[in-house]
């Protein structure tokens, strides 16, 4: 059985497979070596996550995942008082949540690869233009998030990975090094453009790799054709198959 790997987080996981996603790519990078699983949930904090643990990592699996990413934040650092305020999770509250979700996977598997990854930058602007799309005269002035706000869920973030020995990905900081950050990574103010995507892509996969995660060293799991003898195929596939 192929080692699993699983994305864990919000829309940002959710639409990670669709047509140059990062979870599609991370798939494809580590085809018949191991299934990347994609375990996304559009609209979820934190809060909402922990009731999804037992079900996506029951603790008496006897083959637990490899690794895992988990994504959260973009929707915990929703504003009170604003029109997407029942996702609000309070900043001390997300980053206790994650650490509960992180002692969940930790329990089902103790050498368990676990990358925390920050909720993306927002690009205010961006927002508001795409409420205005959708909403028009109807949308509101006051923007739902803001960056201000949610570069406190990225630090937490990050300040959870030091104390607890985890790799993390600090994508708030990362996007914004990119001057034009704002239309180059983000196609509404929140969700990723390809570009952005491929910048998920490859941060996860720098860390995987930096790690021991490296698909290059993985394993098939069958016999490479170009193992197999057309006159004697029995060969190749007798000691996996057999």
């Amino acid at each position: 059985m192929r080692p699993q790997i699983v994305l864990f987080g919000d829309s940002i996981t959710e639409q990670s497979f669709r047509s140059a996603g990062w979870g599609a790519a991370i798939a494809d990078t580590y085809s018949r070596k191991a299934d990347v699983v994609n375990r996304g949930y559009g609209g979820y904090n934190t809060r909402w996550a922990l009731f999804l643990l037992h079900q996506l990592f029951p603790l008496d699996s006897t083959k637990p995942p490899v690794a895992a990413t988990i994504f959260f934040g973009a929707n915990d650092a929703a504003l009170l008082g604003r029109t997407s305020e029942r996702q609000h999770v309070p900043v001390e509250e997300y980053k206790e949540n994650l650490r509960k979700i992180v002692q969940h996977l930790k329990e089902c598997s103790p050498t368990m690869l676990v990358v925390l990854i920050t909720p993306p930058p927002i690009d205010e602007t961006g927002r508001k233009e795409y409420a205005q799309s959708v909403y028009g005269e109807k949308a509101t002035e006051l923007p739902e998030r803001t960056n201000e706000v949610t570069e406190l869920y990225a630090k937490q973030c990050i300040a959870l990975a030091k104390e607890m020995g985890l790799r993390s990905i600090d994508l708030w900081s990362k996007m914004q090094e990119t001057e034009g950050w704002q239309k180059k990574f983000l196609s509404d103010g929140l969700h990723l453009t390809p570009e952005g995507n491929a910048m998920v892509y490859q941060e996860v996969i720098r860390v995987f790799y930096e790690a021991w995660l490296s698909a290059g060293e993985m394993p098939y799991d069958f016999p490479h054709h170009s193992e197999i003898d057309g006159n004697n195929p029995e060969k190749a596939f007798h000691q996996q198959c057999l």
